[in-house]
């Protein structure tokens, strides 16, 4: 007779502060229009079957069966199927959890997506028992499926290397994508700190701190960096002049473009248009 015993170190835990908002499995036939969106909590989409694109803060994903996406709350989203290949996912809502992702880049994204092999059962076998707890509402179902909700989010985070964190630790976000959104949009126009600061309805010393931790840099160098890349496709694509082009990404004047292209570009706006159309007719 062989007898193992694993003994368990007794260890101090906090209750989790996050809570199972809803549970679903969609498939997306293109008969409803998905239009981008935000939720206030986070979701958790992992594709069963089919073919489709999530857009995610203007940037598309491809996504294929066993690909898990995350989307940490008030990040901007909708997704697409593939005409012929419809797409079937679980989705998981969360309420007061985000995840912090390890990224090469230097802005700190607030989503992510990987690709399963052997260990995509995980998700589909949990997410099928917490629907079944959720359909039949036997007593103590919602314990249950809290339950599985921190196991599943246990092997997510070790597998992939994922940190959670508190919604209170991420709120932050809220504003900084509200901000980030705001100027996305409207970069042609006169932005400040006051500007934004109105907009989402926060000190401006308070929110020029939480961008630059959030999106990595300032709101005003995000500002700059907006419009120098909206010059530059102008540069390129258009025969648009120098003084038009500075306007209507929103420069004060195009010494001042000129002088910011220089120095971030390490050319002159008229020298980048050469370089990179170099068959076009000169318009300045």
């Amino acid at each position: 007779m062989s007898n193992e015993i694993i003994q368990l170190e007794k260890k101090e835990s906090s209750k989790p502060n996050f809570t199972l908002r809803y549970i679903s499995i969609s498939k997306y036939e293109g008969d409803w229009q998905s239009l981008p969106h935000t939720h206030h909590f986070t979701e958790l989409f992992y594709v069963i079957s089919g073919k489709g694109v999530f857009l995610i803060e203007d940037e598309p994903i491809p996504v294929k069966p066993n690909d898990l996406i995350i989307i940490n709350p008030h990040i901007e989203h909708t997704e697409k199927t593939m005409i012929g290949d419809p797409m079937e996912y679980i989705v998981f809502g969360v309420d007061g959890l985000a995840f912090s992702f390890e990224t090469d880049e230097e802005i700190q994204k607030n989503y992510s997506y990987y690709s399963y092999t052997s260990s995509q059962n995980h998700l589909v076998n949990f997410a099928g028992l917490m629907l079944k707890e959720f359909r039949e509402k036997k007593q103590g179902f919602d314990q249950v499926c809290q339950s599985i909700l921190q196991v599943l989010l246990i092997f997510i985070s070790r597998e992939q290397h994922l940190s959670i964190i508190s919604d209170s630790t991420f709120k932050i976000s809220k504003e900084c994508a509200l901000a980030k959104r705001y100027i996305d949009t409207n970069y042609a126009k006169n932005i400040t700190l006051d500007t934004l600061a109105d907009v989402t309805h926060i000190n401006k010393y308070y929110l020029a701190h939480s961008f630059a931790n959030c999106i990595g840099q300032s709101p005003i160098s995000y500002l700059t960096d907006k419009r120098l890349k909206a010059s530059m496709e102008l540069l390129i694509n258009t025969n648009h002049s120098i003084a038009q082009i500075a306007s209507s990404t929103g420069f004060s004047s195009q010494s001042y473009f000129s002088q910011i292209f220089k120095k971030t570009i390490g050319m002159t706006p008229q020298q980048y248009r050469k370089l990179n159309t170099p068959n076009r007719k000169k318009v300045e």
